[in-house]
């Protein structure tokens, strides 16, 4: 139930000062009263009127939460004091305010205000001093106005605040001129909330404006659809359907923006396809790069043959013919891609190529694109490891301002190394790509690892695919399964499903077993079993190291249903547990969690002993898992602890980037090993229920697989080769640059400039 107020602001307990979330006393009928809002222009002092709800706060007992806020001004000398005294106008105290009220009286705002130059007649203010405070005076106005104003498009005072500081006294003319300018400048307004502006401020549907703006999201969306491109007929479709105009209308603006070089259109198998300008370079820079680096050297192979036996006599192994072939290739050129998958011996052979850089003097660095992945690379190769992040130094810049500089390595400041190992390079898209070519080094070694039958990058691009097929640079694929590996059924069976093979689902096997099920209930009965009782000792874990994994988000074995059930038994309700309600759910102490975004700003702490922090950084990303360490419901903040004992404090306005991870999606999972994963399997749509969906996850663990469900939906997997097409041309753009196709047969119609 609404319900209305009337006070002056007696305290401000706390402030967010990035969002504007405000805790404050309020002296109502000479009662005091917690308010709590998103209010970042208000101030001690002040009088108010205000409509909310009470709501019970199970820490903080009754507070009144605002929904809707008028300022109103002080009606008596009293209430003057009492504003000016607070605090609110810096250089102004009690007693100053006392002085300002007894000479101008009721008329003090007006003086401020209009005539400020009379305050120097009050004891205490000199001239300069009476100007400062005018302005200050005049800020304040301006910014309520501002408010205000934007509260009749129906914008919120977190979004507000965020429009005030970055166009000031302009956002007048922004919103009534062109809204759609927000969704380019500031972070959390994207092209819905600028339509949304625009139509409640009187935008023509066919404004130029709102197409241009149209097109640029249909495109980001492609992106975070894994697209580096869009074919022209697919995204005019798609802003056709978004803006609910003709194809004809939008033609025009599409030639504009190619002419304002923010997009670009070129010709692909007699079809047009468009780029937003920055994913179009992106490419190309990647490709010029891989060429520059691309040297080979004049080595005897005998030589290096000779050194790989002393190698494989220390190491007590022996190499085959193709992993002596990857060694060889390494040290003769500037780039190398080895491929394979499980139990090709993919480790023993990048371990033979450090001990052999090492043996000739060189500094070998190493990393991943995940935390997980760099601690595995770690434990195998008995090196320090760091992610691609680290790697580069995040320097905290956002990611929508990723051409500012969002890495302290970069092509000013380029890694200092001989030899770069990067493993699990299918996780890798052409965005951090683009950032890690930048920081090498011509004459760098680049040796590039990965499996390409595994799921693609989660975010745009199929770079390792792409890099293989254009068939520019050195390949070694190795294939072999060997002995040791073929003890193990995971390994086996995952090759078996790569290939298309059914598997005997027999259970005679130590670390892969399916348990049939029809019913989805039954089936999470199953899941709990196994996690709380059967795998924890079967393969010497905690539960919280073993991990669901399923192919879709919704449905009856959808992360998200999931997630709220295992919660429940994997971490129940207790007194000694703090937790917050969130949307539809709650996090709650010692909850297993994830990141969900890339922030290059969010803050983190290694802690020693005692707490004390020990190392600070910057930089958390999506796919790092986490436990929820500490909920503190007075300062409104949730302490995570993720790998390598790193601590992030989230306020509560950032925990959209966090969701519980008992479950998580095979590709959430990418380059991750757990020592043993369950996959529940029922039903699905056909685009996901495929084989390298199940060839992923399978390869997830370490120690055990059990699948949970319908034997028939993954023998349909197995058979299923379904992968959804990815618009890239990065293997074009390489063949281009390395001259392997004429460059008129993607010739360029529009196209800006990097």
């Amino acid at each position: 139930m609404t319900e209305t107020i009337e006070g002056y602001v007696d305290h401000i307990v706390f402030r967010n000062q990035e969002n504007g979330y405000t805790v404050m006393n309020v002296i109502c009928q000479g009662e005091e009263l917690t308010c709590v809002g998103v209010l970042p222009y208000i101030s001690e002092g002040e009088n108010i009127e205000a409509e909310g709800s009470f709501v019970e706060h199970t820490i903080y007992g009754k507070q009144f939460k605002i929904q809707k806020i008028e300022l109103k001004t002080p009606e008596d000398e009293t209430a003057i004091e009492r504003y000016l005294g607070s605090g609110a106008i810096k250089g102004i105290g009690i007693a100053l305010a006392a002085r300002i009220v007894k000479k101008f009286k009721q008329d003090t705002f007006r003086v401020m205000e209009e005539e400020p130059e009379r305050l120097a007649e009050v004891k205490g203010i000199s001239e300069k001093k009476a100007r400062e405070i005018a302005n200050q005076m005049t800020e304040k106005q301006d910014m309520r106005k501002a408010m205000v104003f934007l509260q009749k498009y129906g914008i919120s005072t977190t979004i507000g605040a965020k429009i005030y500081q970055k166009y000031g006294q302009e956002l007048y003319h922004v919103i009534q001129e062109n809204p759609y300018r927000m969704a380019d400048d500031i972070s959390g307004i994207g092209f819905k909330i600028a339509d949304e502006i625009a139509a409640r401020a009187g935008i023509r549907l066919d404004s130029d404006y709102r197409i241009k703006c149209g097109i640029s999201y249909c495109l980001q969306k492609a992106a975070g659809e894994g697209h580096v491109y869009l074919p022209k007929p697919i995204l005019m479709e798609r802003v056709s359907e978004l803006l609910g105009l003709l194809p004809e209308q939008i033609e025009k603006q599409l030639m504009d923006l190619a002419i304002e070089r923010k997009i670009v259109i070129k010709e692909k198998n007699h079809e047009w396809i468009v780029y937003g300008n920055q994913s179009y370079f992106m490419e190309l820079q990647i490709a010029k790069k891989l060429y520059d680096l691309n040297i080979s050297e004049e080595i005897s192979e005998e030589e290096v043959r000779k050194k790989i036996a002393v190698i494989e006599h220390r190491i007590d192994t022996k190499l085959d013919e193709l992993q002596k072939k990857a060694v060889i290739e390494a040290v003769r050129t500037g780039i190398l891609i080895l491929t394979g998958g499980p139990g090709t011996g993919k480790t023993t052979t990048i371990n033979t190529m450090i001990d052999y850089f090492e043996m000739e003097g060189l500094e070998v660095r190493l990393a991943a694109p995940t935390g997980r992945a760099a601690k595995r690379m770690t434990e195998t190769t008995k090196r320090e490891a760091q992610t691609i992040h680290r790697l580069l130094e995040v320097s905290g810049i956002p990611e929508e301002h990723r051409e500012e500089g969002m890495f302290g390595r970069n092509e000013e400041n380029q890694l200092e190394t001989d030899v770069l190992i990067i493993d699990e390079m299918s996780m890798v898209d052409v965005y951090l790509m683009k950032a890690l070519l930048g920081a090498v080094a011509v004459g760098t070694r680049l040796i590039l690892v990965g499996d390409v039958n595994q799921l693609p990058s989660v975010g745009p691009g199929s770079v390792l695919k792409d890099l293989i097929q254009s068939e520019c640079l050195n390949v070694v694929r190795l294939n072999k399964i060997f002995r040791q590996a073929k003890e193990s059924d995971i390994i086996v069976n995952a090759h078996k499903i790569n290939r298309g093979e059914q598997i005997t689902l027999d259970n005679k096997s130590r670390d892969f077993f399916f348990l049939k099920r029809e019913d989805a209930n039954v089936i999470i009965s199953v899941v709990l079993t196994l996690i709380q009782k059967k795998l924890p000792g079967y393969v010497q874990a905690d539960p919280l190291e073993i991990q669901v994994l399923t192919p879709m988000r919704k449905g009856l074995l959808g992360v998200e249903r999931l997630n709220r059930i295992l919660q429940e038994y994997l971490n129940p309700r207790a007194l000694s547990k703090k937790e917050k309600e969130y949307k539809d759910g709650f996090f709650r102490e010692g909850d297993k969690v994830m990141q969900i975004k890339n922030n290059y700003q969010l803050e983190w702490e290694v802690r020693g002993n005692y707490g004390i922090p020990i190392e600070k950084g910057m930089g958390v990303f999506n796919g790092d898992m986490g436990i929820v360490r500490e909920i503190n419901l007075f300062a409104e903040t949730l302490t995570v602890e993720f790998d390598e004992r790193r601590f992030v404090e989230y306020p509560w306005q950032q925990l959209d980037e966090l969701e519980l991870a008992y479950a998580v999606t095979v590709h959430k999972a990418q380059g991750s090993e757990y020592p043993a994963v369950v996959i529940p399997l029922l039903t699905g749509p056909k685009m996901l229920m495929t084989r390298n969906l199940l060839y992923t996850a399978v390869t997830r663990a370490r120690k055990c697989v059990t699948l949970v469900g319908n034997p028939d939906t993954f023998t349909q997997m197995i058979l299923n080769e379904f992968e959804q097409k990815r618009y890239t041309t990065l293997d074009d753009r390489i063949r281009e640059i390395f001259g392997v196709i004429p460059e008129e047969e993607t010739r360029p119609v529009f196209s800006g400039q990097p």
